[in-house]
């Protein structure tokens, strides 16, 4: 053991002895063990930076959509505790429809029909709210505010069976004061009434068709009785996607109950709105263009083209101008033709604008002149507003009555027609026309000494021409004999005949009764009461329940009927072509057997009707009865650009009837590309009749059309019947059709649309097979009747 240990103990010992190289080795072996350990550590230690660089990362874009969107990051609060929710944006969690409809419930307010932002309702959507309105007998629901919906994307509501949306924006309503939207009626004479009381609004309706702009336009309105008219009224909102906010553009008021309509008017490819103003006779249209805005929550805004003078100086377009602020619609826009043609069709834009706009009234005051009227005091009335001197003057001298009449119309005229004349005379002072109705004027409202001092004083007037216009005042000396009563005007419409004999003990005379002569020159007319306003009411034939007192009856028809203070009717009759012949009767006796009842009348002869299958029965109406109402018409392949998928539906039905009466043979419908091909052309007129603001379409059809369609039958074939006469077709606005000439029998035809003195709703004048009748919308029943 001792060997063996000595033998170890050198080992050892050499073991501490500095040799380099052993020393190399010990060392070298520690420092590989270090490397690997450092490796390691680096790898754990990026590891461990990265994955705190990304919940960094995670954290601050959390932190982002928590600022800008927390509805981004609302499915967090699926895994923290109540206390730690995160409060979601648009202030309030989304809801269902369901949902949004309980909590409206809870506050007393009514959810209604939602309208589409986009094709897809489903991504948003306005919601009105309506409220009820307090101590209401009609249109309880007021509108309170519009709401804008959208679809909540987050994964916690995206995943749910319905539909969650958040709201986007809101805006409340209230409707426009009294005062503004009587203010349409005033004439320019009357002082404006300060009533701020907000009327209503009840409906809400999106302007369907391509609008300016990348919104969304919608038509807030109400509608108010005044008397006998129906005012309709609202706002215009606009929705901007871009900025998700509602606002409201425009306040308008339309006095004869026509909402606006987006239409093309000027010439730069963008359409514009148009509120009609129009009262009676006297066109009033504002236009609106979409013009930029330099702001950022309102990047567009509503501008008026008005008359006011534009920086374009030319002398002449001034003075159109001036004449066409009076209301001469037709001369100005003839001038600012021939301006616009030595300028080679070239105007500033503003100055195209307002020719634009004189041109549309203008064509509104043409289609008036160029109606045949009942009344001499209409037709000049028609003739005055749209420049036609001459023509008026001719109906002036047609007859002393047509002279008492028309002085009338000029005596009770508030400034409408002087302002015309006084215009016309200031760009031309010497124009004898012009002259003539001024003095006219004059005579009528200051008296005949004072036209004629006027007359005198013009400095070029000749002699041929002041002899005339004294001899148009010499035929106002028997104005003062139409005295009007305290009763009623006569309010009377029926069909006529003439009649050679005449029995004095059938009729009822008023006291003393005297015998029923004829003067030169006249005939009897009989004409048949189909309806007639008693001062309160229009009655209409039968006439049951109608009991004259047993004393005196004759005194009780005079008063009932208004012929104590308008004793005059008119007599209609049309000539083989087309044309009307009017001719005044005096009534001189009335007569009562069993329900019907008749009138005696005396007045010249017009020619007979020479066709009586072919033309309208002859008419008989009083001044006061009606006001003829018709619509201007366009072609049904303008009223497909407007509207496509309402005509694309009426022509299905439209061939449909036409099938059922038998003009076109049975079998299956042709495509709408054929249908459109031959009814393009086809002339429609847009009104409403059933007073619920949406417009129906009056189609009329004439005999060569119904030829075109190249579809003999033996019925079409047959000549002189009732088939070869127009026949009208009337279709809703849900395209049913809710009246038509197209009958089995064919002895029903639509003669006119009146608007009656007294009634809120328009009438059908409807010739039957013996006498005329009106024809008006029932809601309770939905037709006519």
């Amino acid at each position: 053991m001792a060997n063996r240990s000595r033998k170890l103990t050198p080992k050892a010992s050499k073991l501490n002895q500095p040799r380099a190289g052993a020393m190399k080795r010990v060392v070298k072996k520690p420092q590989k063990k270090l490397k690997r350990g450092s490796w390691l550590s680096s790898i754990l230690a990026i590891a461990i930076i990265l994955s705190s660089a990304s919940l960094i990362m995670a954290f601050a874009w959390i932190s982002v959509l928590f600022i800008f969107n927390p509805d981004k990051v609302s499915w967090l609060n699926k895994i923290l505790p109540a206390w730690a929710q995160i409060p979601l944006g648009k202030h309030e969690r989304p809801q269902t429809l369901k949902q949004i409809q309980l909590d409206l419930s809870k506050k007393n307010q009514i959810f209604r029909k939602t309208l589409p932002l986009h094709q897809d309702v489903k991504t948003s959507f306005l919601l009105p709210v309506f409220q009820q309105r307090a101590n209401c007998q009609s249109d309880c629901e007021e509108l309170v505010e519009l709401r804008v919906y959208e679809r909540s994307e987050e994964l916690e509501f995206k995943s749910q069976s319905e539909n969650y949306y958040y709201l986007a924006t809101q805006l409340s309503v209230t409707g426009p004061d009294e005062s503004f939207v009587i203010s349409s009626l005033l004439d320019g004479t009357s002082e404006p009434q300060d009533i701020n009381i907000p009327l209503p609004l009840t409906q809400v309706q999106r302007f369907e068709g391509k609008t300016p702009s990348s919104g969304v336009w919608f038509d807030l309105r109400g509608k108010r009785q005044q008397g006998t008219s129906t005012i309709r009224y609202g706002y215009v909102v606009y929705y901007n996607p871009e900025r998700t906010n509602l606002l409201q553009m425009l306040s308008w008021t339309s006095p004869n109950g026509q909402l606006p309509k987006w239409q093309q008017l000027t010439g730069d490819g963008t359409k514009e709105l148009i509120v009609d103003q129009t009262v009676g006779l006297e066109p009033h249209l504002q236009v609106y263009q979409v013009k930029p805005l330099k702001l950022f929550l309102k990047p567009i805004q509503l501008e008026a083209i008005t008359l006011k003078s534009s920086t374009f100086k030319d002398s002449g377009y001034q003075n159109a101008l001036s004449i066409a602020r009076s209301g001469l619609w037709t001369p100005a826009f003839e001038w600012l033709k021939f301006i616009k043609k030595q300028r080679k069709g070239v105007l500033p834009e503003a100055a195209q604008a307002q020719m634009d706009l004189i041109r549309l009234h203008s064509q509104l005051t043409k289609i008036q002149a160029q109606k045949i009227w009942a009344s001499p005091s209409q037709e000049v009335l028609a003739d005055l507003i749209d420049g036609r001197w001459e023509k008026a003057l001719q109906v002036f001298e047609a007859s002393p009555h047509n002279a008492q009449e028309i002085a009338t119309l000029l005596k009770a005229d508030e400034k409408r027609l002087w302002n015309r004349i006084v215009a016309a005379l200031q760009v031309n002072p010497n124009r004898r026309e012009v002259q003539a109705w001024f003095a006219l004027i004059l005579a009528v409202q200051r008296g005949e000494e004072h036209a004629n001092s006027w007359l005198k004083a013009q400095p070029k007037i000749t002699k041929d021409n002041l002899a005339y216009i004294q001899g148009l005042l010499s035929r106002l000396n028997g104005k003062e004999t139409s005295q009007i009563s305290s009763t009623h005007p006569s309010q009377i419409v029926g069909t006529v005949q003439l009649i050679t004999q005449v029995t004095n003990i059938e009729w009822l005379q008023p006291n003393p009764p005297a015998d029923l002569k004829l003067m030169d020159n006249q005939v009897w007319y009989q004409v048949e009461v189909s309806a007639f306003n008693d001062g309160k009411r229009w009655l209409n034939f039968p006439f049951e329940n109608f009991n004259p007192p047993k004393t005196d009856a004759a005194k009780f028809f005079w008063k009932t009927l208004g012929i104590t203070s308008d004793p005059e009717i008119q007599i209609i009759v049309w000539l083989p072509n087309g044309e009307q012949k009017i001719t005044i009767a005096a009534i001189k006796a009335v007569q009562l057997q069993g329900k019907v009842l008749r009138l005696l009348a005396a007045g010249p002869k017009i020619p007979d009707n020479q066709n009586e299958v072919l033309q309208p029965k002859p008419l008989a109406l009083t001044n006061a009865a009606l006001e003829w109402v018709q619509p201007s018409p366009i072609t049904l392949r303008e009223l497909h650009q407007q509207n496509p998928q309402r005509v694309k539906v009426m022509l299905s039905s439209l061939w449909q009837s036409l099938q059922q009466s038998g003009e076109v043979p049975g079998g299956a419908i042709p495509s709408f590309e054929q249908m459109q091909e031959k009814f393009g052309d086809w002339p429609v007129q847009v009104i409403d009749l059933t007073n619920n603001a949406q417009p129906e379409i009056i189609l009329t059809i004439s005999p060569e059309a119904i030829a075109s369609l190249n579809q003999p039958t033996p019925k079409i074939q047959r000549k002189n019947t009732q088939q070869d006469r127009d026949r009208t077709i009337i279709f809703s606005d849900g395209n049913k059709i809710i009246y038509t000439d197209f009958t089995g029998n064919y002895l029903q035809r639509l003669s006119a649309i009146a608007k009656l003195s007294g009634v809120q709703s328009l009438a059908l004048l409807v010739e039957n097979a013996h006498n005329y009748s009106f024809k008006r919308w029932s809601e309770k029943n939905q037709r006519f009747e």
